[in-house]
């Protein structure tokens, strides 16, 4: 499914076009997606005004004016557009929210493994609690995973990916930044060093900067709201590439599964 670039490259192409902009209408075609889509958007979310399109971990919100919030998740197959009232609608195309500008921010979802929520005022939905640092904020580093690493036995990558230490750091991107940082998948989370970490920290906000700039890493159905593919998945160096060479040494990428996520490194480079 669309990862944290994929999702902020949505965020980002979005947000010129929404924000400020009023809800005229809300048009739900079915009753839900992966799970009921709450009344209250219906109900609450015309007549606000959007005053910013927030991205926490891989979900975006639709904040309001009146402090609440539409919560949406792409799923695996979700896309959101900005789109002239009046595009005709295909069969996957299941939400539109008018905007006063005349224009529809559409959500289609083939698979339904999206969703669209409601956050009151004042809360933060459940979805969202417990969650770890943005790994582009300063609140992640080094010594921030060295700290919730101690005594665990865990594979250091189930470790990454564990959204509570730090959120959207998915499988491709926690596969990527384990090879920049020379740290091999397996090890356990507690034997890696606070200046491996420091490393690995350092990996994960360069990779992930670099795949927002250019456009996230295209997965199957997955399109930027201009229907442009992202590009940064012709860079990838170890994910999807096992038993080819290393593009650094050119030894064979071992493969294996790690918390149950097909994971690839490099048994020279990665120690």
């Amino acid at each position: 499914m669309p990862e944290l670039p994929e999702v902020e490259t949505t965020r980002r192409g979005l947000a010129p076009h929404v924000e400020g902009r009023r809800v005229t209408a809300v048009t739900l075609r079915r009753p839900d997606l992966r799970w009921p889509i709450p009344p209250e958007v219906a109900r609450e979310l015309p007549g606000r005004r959007i005053a910013a399109v927030r991205r926490r971990a891989k979900y975006l919100l639709l904040d309001t004016d009146a402090g609440d919030s539409a919560l949406l998740h792409l799923g695996m197959s979700g896309m959101l557009r900005v789109l002239p009232s009046g595009t005709p609608v295909n069969v996957h195309d299941h939400v539109d929210i008018g905007l006063d500008s005349g224009r529809v921010l559409r959500f289609t979802d083939p698979r339904r493994f999206g969703c669209l929520l409601w956050q009151p005022a004042g809360t933060v939905h459940e979805l969202l609690q417990g969650l770890g640092p943005e790994p582009l904020s300063g609140d992640f580093d080094g010594d921030w995973l060295y700290a919730r690493s101690r005594g665990r036995s865990a594979p250091v990558k189930a470790f990454l990916m564990d959204q509570r230490i730090v959120v959207g750091v998915g499988n491709i991107y926690a596969a990527e930044s384990l090879f920049r940082a020379g740290i091999s998948p397996l090890r356990a989370a507690g034997k890696v060093s606070r200046a491996r970490y420091v490393a690995l920290a350092d990996a994960v906000k360069e990779i992930l900067a670099h795949a927002i700039t250019r456009g996230g890493t295209t997965l199957r159905d997955f399109l930027n709201p201009d229907g442009a593919p992202g590009y940064f998945e012709q860079e990838l160096s170890v994910y999807g590439r096992g038993g080819l060479p290393c593009p650094a040494c050119g030894s064979v990428l071992r493969e294996a599964s790690i918390g149950q996520r097909t994971s690839a490194w490099c048994p020279r480079c990665q120690r």
